[in-house]
């Protein structure tokens, strides 16, 4: 079971594709992406694909290894993105060559579904109540937003309250049965952490996601302290290296990606780390189907898992992930749940005619934005 040929596509809407055929005929996909740097990630497996073409596909950590540790110079997001999504491609082969999904070989499943949340945009908000509304109407037992547009780093009375008032309305709309998390894209600075948490405590939000950028993560401490809103982060760290000084700050949810974090292997030791401390696992996840399939037999297989990111209906897609499914129902929405995928591998069908189709350099990148004084703002 030789590695025989390594090919990348990039596909619209920003994502990037992995196919990986062995010389028996077996074929793996992977998603290594990190969005709006799909060229330089495509870059980077091609280099990483020198050592691999020849080499056993089984041998998958072995790979983990030297691809993240042989180059020397290590981690960061294009290199553990690459790494991911060839993790991902091999754990699909292996589990194809033993004619099971790859949960079963990560010990089987500890759960018969999988919670997942959907989007309704809100950084610039846009009829929120009834997206949230029609998410409900869909199934969904849960749906994320964004809480903010650009934030300065002391805010108005009014800025304040807006972002307030933004998750009031989407609670209101949502009622108490159903779950509402908050993304703020690591747009408040610390201090505006600490005002603006204590205020949306009575909207009871599932979680509050990455209210301060990676590099202020020495601050999550007191953020935690400030408030009872659960905190979220780790769309923006790549490793257990990454994780470890997170896990121990108080966080409530981690959020890896398996198409940057080191994909399925390296997230399931995040995984575990993240039990020892208490510590739930929502896997990032705003991408492709190659992703969510990698993502869904994390979520089957370990114990600490609360729900799942997917990308249907998200403001940034021009396609929506089951496009490129042979079999569309694999992902289908059941009551707010995902069934766990039953085939072999990654347990999806790659339309490989389409991808072929429409391959070609997509070109997204992510919006910049600015401040009413010119300068940078966090998106």
């Amino acid at each position: 079971m030789k590695i025989s040929r390594i090919e990348t596509f990039q596909v619209p809407p920003r994502w990037l594709f992995l196919r990986i055929e062995t010389d028996d005929g077996l074929v793996g996909w992977g998603e290594p992406v990190v969005e709006g740097r799909a060229g330089t990630v495509e870059a980077a497996v091609a280099e990483l694909s020198e050592y691999l073409v020849g080499q056993d596909a089984s041998r998958i950590e072995d790979h983990w290894q030297v691809l993240t540790k042989g180059g020397f110079y290590r981690g960061g997001p294009v290199l553990s993105s690459a790494v991911a999504g060839i993790d991902q491609a091999l754990w699909d082969i292996v589990g194809k060559a033993h004619g099971v999904p790859v949960h079963q070989l990560l010990g089987g499943p500890v759960r018969d579904r999988i919670r997942v949340y959907g989007w309704i945009g809100g950084d610039r908000p846009f009829d929120l109540a009834e997206q949230a509304r029609a998410s409900a109407e869909m199934g969904l037992t849960a749906v994320k937003m964004n809480g903010s547009a650009e934030l300065g780093p002391v805010e108005t009375p009014a800025r304040v309250r807006s972002v307030v008032e933004r998750v009031a309305t989407v609670r209101e709309a949502l009622g108490d049965d159903l779950d509402l998390a908050v993304d703020f894209h690591g747009r408040f600075s610390p201090a505006m952490a600490r005002r603006v948490l204590p205020l949306l405590e009575p909207h009871l939000p599932l979680f509050v996601e990455e209210p301060v950028v990676p590099e202020l993560s020495n601050r999550l401490p007191e953020l935690a302290a400030a408030s009872s809103v659960p905190l979220a982060t780790g769309e923006r760290l790549y490793s257990r290296w990454d994780f470890d000084p997170v896990l121990r700050s108080g966080i409530a949810v981690a959020q890896p990606d398996l198409s940057h974090a080191g994909g399925i292997s390296e997230v399931r030791r995040i995984a575990a780390a993240a039990e020892t401390h208490g510590v739930t696992l929502a896997p990032h996840c705003p991408l492709g189907p190659i992703a969510l399939a990698a993502s869904l037999q994390i979520d089957l297989a370990v114990p600490n898992f609360l729900i799942q990111e997917q990308s249907t209906g998200i403001h940034y897609n021009t396609v929506e992930p089951m496009d490129y499914l042979l079999d569309r129902s694999v992902l289908a929405l059941h009551e707010g749940h995902m069934l766990p995928p039953t085939g072999p591998g990654l347990g999806i069908e790659i339309d490989e005619a389409r991808v072929r189709e429409v391959a070609g350099r997509h070109g997204w990148r992510a919006p910049v934005w600015r401040h009413a004084d010119g300068s940078h703002a966090e998106w």
